[in-house]
């Protein structure tokens, strides 16, 4: 059984006027649902990493024969059995 990281982020999520080279990214998140999701906000850090890291998730979310929905319903029940907080 590995160990899960309890207490306070290593590095602290940027809340989005601390991000200017990614603030597009934010500001779309956002406007489509309400929040910045925590990792983007850290990888955000990195603003190449960010843009690569979502090229890459929205191809895995919008190819395939596997619905969106149940993509997302499949990302969030793997993270709660690992207890991902993410």
């Amino acid at each position: 059984m590995s160990e899960h990281h309890q207490g306070p982020p290593r590095l602290r999520p940027l809340d989005p006027d601390e991000a200017p080279e990614v603030r597009d990214i934010f500001e779309s998140y956002l406007e489509e649902r309400g929040n910045i999701p925590n990792m983007f906000r850290t990888i955000g850090r990195r603003g190449q990493h960010l843009r690569t890291m979502i090229d890459h998730f929205e191809t895995v979310m919008r190819e395939g024969s596997v619905s969106r929905l149940l993509k997302e319903f499949i990302t969030v029940r793997v993270s709660a059995l690992n207890g991902c907080h993410y």
